[in-house]
């Protein structure tokens, strides 16, 4: 069996910033708790890809940059994406084992547990009413990571195929 080549640095870095226009894009007030953590799924999508050449790093940079994007207190995004990634190298190992439906659970787990560090640092900085809602982003990110995961693999081959 033939290993995979490597992806390029510049397709995923491309993805990358395209998952970051999708993650600041303006939607009306009611809909901000429907949008998927596209960011975050793009970075565990390549961390578990490519652990050699996406980790940490690309989480703090992409941070950083979702930070001066939102005005957001500088470092807190940094800090939740570097989190993302490193619990991604974490679970590398197990993670590619699973099936596809496994590893939509485990996008559920890892999306909540940084949306719940997410709200923890928001009650830091001030008032936030907590409830629930804030895990529908993480639910969606797992439901759309089986159909995410099989257009990149099916654009990978196609692209090696050309």
């Amino acid at each position: 069996m033939a290993t995979s080549p490597p992806a390029n640095l510049l397709w995923i870095w491309v993805t990358l910033l395209l998952s970051l226009c999708l993650q600041v894009m303006p939607l009306a007030d009611g809909w901000q708790v429907w949008r998927p953590d596209w960011l975050g799924l793009m970075l565990i999508y390549w961390c578990m890809r490519e652990p050699l050449r996406v980790g940490v790093f690309h989480g703090f940079v992409l941070g950083l940059l979702l930070d001066l994007i939102e005005g957001a207190p500088l470092g807190q995004n940094a800090l939740l994406l570097s989190l993302l990634a490193f619990l991604c190298a974490l679970v590398y190992a197990r993670f590619r084992a699973y099936s596809l439906v496994q590893q939509a659970v485990l996008i559920f787990v890892l999306l909540g547990m940084v949306q719940l560090a997410e709200q923890w640092l928001r009650a830091l900085f001030g008032p936030v009413s907590m409830h629930l809602s804030f895990l529908l982003s993480a639910l969606i990110g797992a439901v759309l990571w089986p159909w995410l995961t099989t257009l990149f693999e099916a654009l990978r081959r196609r692209l090696a195929r050309d």
